[in-house]
């Protein structure tokens, strides 16, 4: 019964992380064209994550002890695992490709490997550390690293920063469930932290609010552009966020990290197919490579001082629900 249960508890955790990934590769093939039709590309950050914490914000007001009981959490999740790899990320392609940004962003999972091993200690499994650097390699392939590769020691600096705000997200992500901390409640005031820092980031009362009122333009169609901004808020940060979180805390933070990868998959996909954006066949190699990665680090076990009680995570997000 145990390892049947165990085995259904891994199932669903890669399931969430697949959905995660599903969901945060599909923000830049809508944010894209907001950006093309004359908004800031941080001012949509801005839009994002004050959207998605205001669809939050019942779950904060569920959980309004979480402050007093947990502040440095709620400060930490929200400036690392929403502001700061939003904010790092969008500084740093200002500076070098986009995709030498996100290739190092994506070495997240290979430092969280070495929290996990040289900070907390605990030993990671041959797996976990054989799919990081398949994930790696791959991952250089999708993004077609070696197009465009020029050295800006500062753009290189802020996009190793949002590497490391991606790692307090899975770190975090992790621990946040324990002692009663329901994880939904601490992506609500995390979100909130993040809106709150990025709208001193943003400025957003500088924005021009009226393209969003007009139409954007994706692989030759109009469309709305209110469409997009509810599909970047609703699934690729609240829907991307609740399903990342969920499935570190079955899988382990350095698993969940590796599948994450699948992120700039996704994202290379559906620029293909839904802006028109070429897939070299480098790029179907790579992500085959990063599949395979992924595989085989979602196939390792966590250790089990890495792991709280499944059960009482579950049983709050039951009650979340139900409520």
């Amino acid at each position: 019964m145990r390892i049947t249960d165990s085995s259904h508890g891994r199932g669903l955790g890669l399931s969430l992380a697949l959905g995660s990934a599903l969901a945060f590769g599909g923000s830049g093939v809508a944010a894209k064209p907001l950006i093309e039709a004359g908004l800031d590309p941080l001012h949509v950050v801005w839009l994002r994550v004050a959207g998605a914490a205001l669809v939050m914000l019942p779950l904060a007001v569920r959980h309004r002890d979480l402050p007093r009981r947990r502040p440095a959490l709620l400060a930490g999740f929200g400036l690392l695992a929403v502001a700061g790899v939003q904010a790092c990320y969008f500084a740093a392609i200002s500076r070098i490709p986009v995709g030498v940004a996100l290739l190092v962003e994506y070495l997240a999972p290979a430092l969280v490997l070495g929290w996990v091993r040289f900070v907390q200690r605990r030993p990671v499994t041959r797996a976990a550390a054989l799919g990081v650097a398949l994930a790696a390699g791959g991952l250089a392939c999708v993004v077609e690293v070696w197009a465009g590769l020029s050295f800006d020691a500062l753009g290189l600096t802020l996009a190793l920063a949002a590497a490391c705000c991606q790692v307090g997200y899975f770190v975090l992500a992790d621990h946040g469930g324990g002692d009663g901390v329901d994880p939904l409640g601490v992506i609500a005031y995390g979100l909130l932290v993040g809106a709150g820092v990025l709208t001193l980031v943003a400025r957003p009362w500088t924005m021009d609010w009226s393209v969003l009122g007009g139409s954007a333009r994706m692989n030759g169609s109009t469309v709305p552009a209110f469409v997009l901004l509810v599909w970047v808020v609703l699934v690729s940060t609240v829907v991307a966020y609740v399903t990342g979180v969920l499935s570190v805390r079955r899988l382990s933070p350095q698993v969940a990290g590796v599948v994450a990868c699948l992120e700039a998959v996704v994202a290379t996909v559906l620029a293909w197919v839904l802006l028109g954006e070429r897939l070299a066949a480098p790029q179907v190699l790579g992500g085959a490579v990063v599949l395979l990665g992924a595989f085989i680090a979602q196939s390792s076990t966590p250790a089990a001082e890495s792991v709280v009680d499944r059960s009482a995570v579950e049983g709050r997000v039951a009650s979340t629900s139900a409520g």
